[in-house]
């Protein structure tokens, strides 16, 4: 049931892909022509949050980076940095944190939709793991898999390694994936671009990507199709807006990015009970932030700090219920720093 799922979902993608471009229309930014997205409603950013899952374990002891959803057969994958300590096969010994954090290793979990751990993999050589993108689909045994969108080929200019490319492929259960794997496949979207991250969407069968390049942020968004056949061609092209505190992600539906911002109790003016946890939703034809709102979602957890933003359809053939899901990681106690899971998410349309 799940493989003839993903199928049918996978095709009204592509047939949305193909109506956007016949309806969308161009527009020109430094002498580039790009076709635009077809407009869509946006969430209302105003509206109280919901609790997916609370306090939930990953895989590893530090904090969640990013998540994101397979709608299809109803996972979640979680991203963070690889913890210090261990020794991952064909390592010759235990490897650091900072090592860890300055080589962009990282570990992704998967969970079902109730947070319960199912598996986990290693994906050495990526990056910071800002954002990671989910795409369902169909493996080379012919059952259902989610095929990962990382980065890829780290370089770290001080603060931690980020990824110059993406990366594609197949969770595949307790792997570990570097650079050189002959089944992960690069794409060198951006040619000398930095900070190199994409998300999913696959409603809407499109792939946003965020990078570095000449000291500005930018988010640009791409045909998946289009992108999996190496052929590069920018549908949106828009500057990152500036964010007040620390960029912890970002996520794409429709014709608007939406990106969220903030920190752990105690850092940056962040203070119990409001925090500094802002979402912000930006149009991604014009660039224009049409809403960026405090939420005060999760506050009594401890550490409370906000990472990771994601769209989750509970049901397929509801599309049109899709929520906006974010991300925050907690301690376990004030004197066990291992970090935790919880997911909120908004799903009113403005």
């Amino acid at each position: 049931m799940h493989q003839q799922a993903s199928r049918i979902w996978l095709f009204k993608a592509a047939l949305i892909c193909i109506i956007a471009t016949l309806l969308g229309s161009t527009f020109i930014v430094n002498n580039k022509v790009y076709a635009s997205i077809p407009s869509t409603d946006a969430f209302d950013l105003t509206t109280p949050a919901t609790m997916l899952i609370r306090e939930k374990a990953i895989h590893n002891a530090t904090v969640l980076q990013s998540i994101g959803f397979d709608n299809v057969n109803q996972h979640i994958y979680v991203a963070q940095l690889t913890q210090g300590g261990l020794q991952l096969p064909g390592e010759p010994a235990a490897v650091s944190a900072a090592v860890r954090k300055a080589s962009g290793d990282l570990t992704i979990t998967k969970l079902d939709f109730a947070g319960n751990k199912l598996s986990y993999m290693y994906v050495k050589g990526a990056g910071h793991g800002v954002s990671i993108g989910v795409e369902p689909g169909i493996g080379q045994n012919g059952l259902p898999v989610a095929y990962l969108w990382t980065e890829t080929d780290s370089f770290d200019e001080g603060g931690g390694g980020r990824g110059t490319k993406l990366a594609r492929f197949p969770f595949t259960d307790g792997a570990v994936v570097t650079p050189n794997t002959p089944w992960l496949e690069k794409h060198d979207i951006i040619p000398g671009a930095y900070n190199t991250t994409a998300s999913i969407d696959m409603e809407y069968g499109h792939l946003l990507l965020r990078y570095r390049l000449n000291g500005v942020y930018y988010f640009d968004v791409f045909d998946l199709e289009q992108v999996k056949q190496n052929n590069y061609v920018s549908l949106s092209h828009i500057p990152v807006p500036a964010v007040a505190t620390s960029f912890q992600g970002y996520t794409k539906h429709g014709s608007y990015a939406y990106i969220l911002e903030g920190t752990s109790y105690g850092k940056e003016g962040s203070v119990y009970p409001d925090g500094n946890v802002y979402i912000t939703s930006v149009d991604l034809n014009t660039g224009v932030t049409l809403e960026r709102k405090l939420t005060r979602a999760g506050y009594t957890l401890p550490f409370r700090e906000p990472e990771g933003i994601a769209i989750q359809i509970p049901d397929m053939n509801h599309p049109e219920e899709a929520r906006l899901a974010f991300g925050f990681a907690s301690t376990v106690s004030s004197t066990d720093t291992t970090k935790l899971i919880s997911i909120y998410y908004k799903d009113v349309f403005r």
